[in-house]
């Protein structure tokens, strides 16, 4: 499967080579407790909700490195 950041958060998550991706970049998201809430969404999608946590940089490195899987 490829990943990307239009995987919804459930496929990347779900999966130890795109989660430890995200754990990478943004240390304890994917632990975060408001998480499942947004299992559904995309992580581009979800961004544009996390107050800044979830920047344009964050974005294009994670969707580099899900590349790569």
């Amino acid at each position: 499967m490829a990943y990307s950041i239009e995987s919804t958060l459930a496929e990347l998550i779900d999966n130890a080579a795109p989660c430890n991706v995200l754990e990478k970049h943004i240390p304890g998201m994917t632990s975060d407790p408001q998480i499942g809430m947004a299992r559904g969404m995309s992580l581009s999608m979800v961004a544009g909700f996390s107050g800044g946590r979830i920047t344009d940089v964050h974005l294009a490195a994670i969707n580099e490195d899900l590349k790569k899987l």
